[in-house]
C-alpha cells in the first residue's frame, strides 16, 4: 500500500496548494478523518503518513504566501501552545538518545503544532470556518453509517486494508456487547473512534444558525454523528456523548453554570469527609455505565500520587512505570492524558497542559462575554463543549495516533475565535434612540434589511465595518420610519 499512500498524498498535496485557503484546510482534516495511520511513506526508519504529508504543504503555502501570513495575530493561546512544544521536545531530548528524540518529536510536532498553525493561519473568516465544520460534517456522515455497518454485521473494511499489521492485533480481544461488535473505522480502536464522533458533535450542531438547508439538515446529521459515536460501543464515548448532550442542553441556561461548579466542587468535599473512599473513586463508578473500568481510571491516579516522587523532574524517559501488577494488567496502560503528561514529561508537562487548556477557555469565555451576537455566542459555546468534553474523557483516555492533529485543530479553531469574531455582526448593539434609517446589508451574499442610525455623520449598525454595508434606496415608507 506504500504506491498507493504516496500517490494518494502528491494528488491531495497539489489540491491543499491550488484550492481556497479553507477549502485546502477541510481536504486536510479530511486525509486525518479518513487515511488510515498506520498505511504510511517510509523514508529510511522515518514513516510519514498521509496527514504529516499534507500538512507540511499546506503550512509551506501558509508561510509561502504573503496574503496568509499578514492575517496571522498572536494570541495568548499561541503562547501556551509554543511553551507545551519547548517542553514536549525538550524534556524528550533529556531522556532520550539525540536521533531517537529528532525521529519521534520531528513526527509529534507535524502532529500538533503544525496542524494548529495550519488553522491559525487558514481560519480567519466566517464563511471559511463555517465551509470548514461542514465538509467535516459530511464526512463524519459518512463515516458513522460504515460505522453502525462494522458494529452490525462486524465487516472491518479498514482493517482489510493493513493485512497483518499489529494496529489491530488488540482487535482480538474485542468481545461483543449487547450483541454488536465495537466500531473502530479508520482509526484502529474503537474508543479514538467514537470520541471523534463526540468531538465535532458540537460543531456540527452549530450548523442550525445558517439560514439555508444546513439549518434544517444540522439536526438530522448531528443525530447520525451521535449514532456514530455510539457505534463504537464504549463506554469513554458514550460518556463524552452524554456531556456534549448535557452542555448543548444548557446553553439557554448559561447562567447556571457557575452555580453548578460551586455545588460540584461542594459535593467533592462532601463525598472525601463521608466516604471511606477519595471522591475520584466514587465518580469513576457512576461515570462508565458500560465496561465497570472505573476502578482501573481511579486506580491509575492513585498510582501517580504514590510514586509522585519518581515522575515529578523528568518522567520515566519511556520506561514502564510499573504499575501493572497493581492496575491487574502485565504493563502499565496509562489510559489518563493528565497522568501520560506527567509520566512522559514531568510535573512541567502537566503544568503547560493545563495551563494551555486554561488559556483555551480563557479565550472562549472573554469572547463569549462580550459578544452580542447570537451565533457568535453559540460558537463559543459550541467550541466550550467541545474542550470540556475533551477534557472530561481524557480522564479514562489518553489521545493518541489520528485524534493527537484533531484535537489539535480544535485549540486551532478557538485560537482563530478573535478574529472570527469581527466577522459576525450583531444588531442587538444599536441601542442609542435616534432617528433611524432602513439600510441593505450584504453579509456573506445574502441581503438582510435591518435599522442602522447615523453617529458623528457615519453610519453605524452594531458596530460592523462600514465598508460592509450600503444604504438602500428610500421609499416613502422607509423615510417616515
Amino acid at each position: 500500500m506504500t504506491g498507493v499512500t504516496l500517490a494518494t498524498a502528491i494528488i491531495l498535496a497539489i489540491l491543499v496548494v491550488i484550492l481556497r485557503p479553507y477549502y485546502a484546510l477541510a481536504v486536510y482534516i479530511a486525509a486525518l478523518l479518513w487515511y488510515p495511520n498506520y498505511l504510511t511513506v517510509s523514508v529510511g526508519t522515518i514513516d510519514l503518513t498521509m496527514g504529516r504529508i499534507v500538512v507540511l504543504v499546506l503550512l509551506l503555502r501558509c508561510l509561502a504566501q504573503h496574503q496568509i501570513r499578514s492575517r496571522f495575530i498572536w494570541s495568548r493561546l499561541d503562547s501556551w501552545i509554543a511553551l507545551s512544544m519547548v517542553v514536549y521536545v525538550g524534556m524528550y531530548y533529556a531522556t532520550r538518545s539525540l536521533y531517537s528524540s529528532i525521529e519521534n518529536r520531528g513526527g509529534f510536532v507535524i502532529d500538533t503544532w503544525f496542524a494548529y498553525l495550519a488553522v491559525r493561519f487558514l481560519l480567519t473568516d466566517r464563511v471559511g470556518f463555517v465551509a470548514v465544520v461542514k465538509s467535516i460534517a459530511v464526512s463524519l456522515i459518512i463515516m458513522a453509517v460504515l460505522g453502525v455497518a462494522e458494529s452490525v454485521t462486524g465487516w472491518r473494511p479498514f482493517v482489510m486494508l493493513c493485512g497483518d499489521s499489529p494496529a489491530f492485533m488488540h482487535l482480538m480481544t474485542y468481545t461483543l456487547r449487547w450483541g454488536l461488535n465495537r466500531a473502530v473505522g479508520p482509526f484502529g480502536h474503537s474508543i479514538l473512534f467514537g470520541c471523534c464522533f463526540a468531538m465535532f458533535l458540537p460543531l456540527i450542531y452549530y450548523l442550525h444558525h445558517q439560514n439555508n438547508h444546513w439549518r434544517t439538515w444540522s439536526y438530522v446529521f448531528s443525530a447520525i454523528v451521535l449514532i456514530g459515536a455510539l457505534s463504537s460501543m464504549s463506554s469513554g464515548p458514550w460518556v463524552m456523548v452524554i456531556l456534549v448532550i448535557f452542555c448543548l442542553a444548557m446553553e439557554k441556561y448559561a447562567s447556571w453554570i457557575k452555580p453548578m461548579l460551586i455545588g460540584f466542587g461542594l459535593l467533592c468535599i462532601l463525598i472525601t469527609a463521608t466516604s471511606n473512599r477519595p471522591f475520584y473513586h466514587v465518580i469513576f463508578d457512576y461515570m462508565d455505565p458500560i465496561s465497570g473500568g472505573g476502578w482501573h481510571r481511579a486506580k491509575m491516579i492513585d498510582m501517580a500520587i504514590e510514586h509522585f516522587d519518581e515522575w515529578w523532574l523528568i518522567g520515566y524517559g519511556g520506561r514502564d512505570p510499573g504499575w501493572g501488577e497493581n492496575l491487574g494488567m502485565a504493563a502499565t496502560d496509562i489510559t489518563n492524558e493528565f497522568v501520560l503528561a506527567g509520566v512522559e514529561y514531568g510535573v512541567l508537562g502537566m503544568i503547560v497542559l493545563c495551563g494551555t487548556l486554561a488559556a483555551a477557555f480563557h479565550s472562549i469565555s472573554s469572547i463569549y462575554k462580550k459578544a452580542t451576537d447570537k451565533e457568535l455566542r453559540s460558537l463559543c459555546w459550541s467550541l466550550g463543549s467541545v474542550l470540556f468534553s475533551v477534557v472530561a474523557a481524557w480522564m479514562s483516555v489518553s489521545f493518541f495516533g489520528k485524534m493527537r492533529p484533531l484535537f489539535y485543530i480544535i485549540l486551532g479553531m478557538i485560537g482563530s475565535l478573535p478574529g472570527l469574531k469581527k466577522q459576525f455582526m450583531s444588531f442587538d448593539a444599536i441601542t442609542e434612540s435616534r432617528p433611524c434609517e432602513y439600510v441593505t446589508a450584504i453579509r456573506n451574499g445574502e441581503i438582510t434589511r435591518t435599522a442602522a442610525h447615523l453617529k458623528k455623520g457615519r453610519l453605524v449598525a452594531a458596530g460592523y465595518i462600514k465598508r460592509n454595508w450600503r444604504r438602500a434606496p428610500q421609499t416613502t415608507a422607509s423615510k417616515s420610519t
